[in-house]
């Protein structure tokens, strides 16, 4: 194989040419162009589907804020902390899982150990505007203490947007109420998770 023999490269056996538009020249062909591409059908098939859905009376428009849609179970929206429903006491355990395994690395937690001996959270604070919401820290939480809400509106006039742990943590009126609910979504058991728990031989 000679240097001549690569002169042609693009002109193999079965080779295709595909032959574009011409570029308009002066402005009439411009402008014939353009009405040409503007005046095909899917122009009016748009227009029709527009008139269609804008004189329907029958619509289901939630007029926000006065109503508000109800967000599925799953929906991974604010976080939230609860609670022991036996003792009332935080269900955080200050192992500090969430903050390692948060991708986007905006949890931030400080723990100390207080006159019993056990580890106590005292500050733990989420950076929301860093978060991107991915559920990592629910789904990994041993003591199912983090998990989604529902609480969507978190727009701040900063970037930065902390939500601190007085904000997330169920208020100890609310859960005296016993309005605490465990949440069905990212971090909580299923329903059948007491039918799965198996007694192994040796227990006693």
């Amino acid at each position: 194989m000679e240097l001549k023999d690569f002169t042609q490269r693009n002109c193999a056996p079965g080779y295709i040419f595909f032959e574009g538009e011409n570029v308009p020249e002066n402005g009439w062909q411009a402008f014939k162009k353009v009405v040409k591409r503007s005046l095909k059908g899917e122009l009016f098939v748009g227009l029709w589907i527009v008139f269609r859905e804008m004189i329907r009376f029958d619509i289901h428009t939630i007029q926000y804020p006065a109503q508000k849609y109800e967000m599925s179970p799953r929906y991974r929206a604010i976080h939230r902390l609860l609670r022991l429903f036996e003792s009332g006491s935080e269900r955080c355990i200050g192992c500090g899982l969430c903050e390692k395994i948060c991708i986007s690395n905006c949890i931030r937690m400080d723990t100390h150990i207080d006159e019993k001996s056990r580890k106590v959270v005292s500050e733990y604070s989420i950076n929301f505007g860093r978060c991107i919401f991915c559920g990592y820290c629910a789904e990994v939480c041993p003591e199912l203490a983090i998990v989604h809400g529902v609480e969507y509106e978190n727009a701040s006039e900063q970037r930065a947007h902390f939500g601190l742990k007085e904000d997330m943590l169920t208020p100890l009126d609310t859960f005296k109420a016993k309005q605490q609910k465990e949440f069905p979504g990212f971090g909580a058991l299923s329903d059948n998770a007491d039918d799965n728990v198996k007694q192994t031989p040796l227990a006693y």
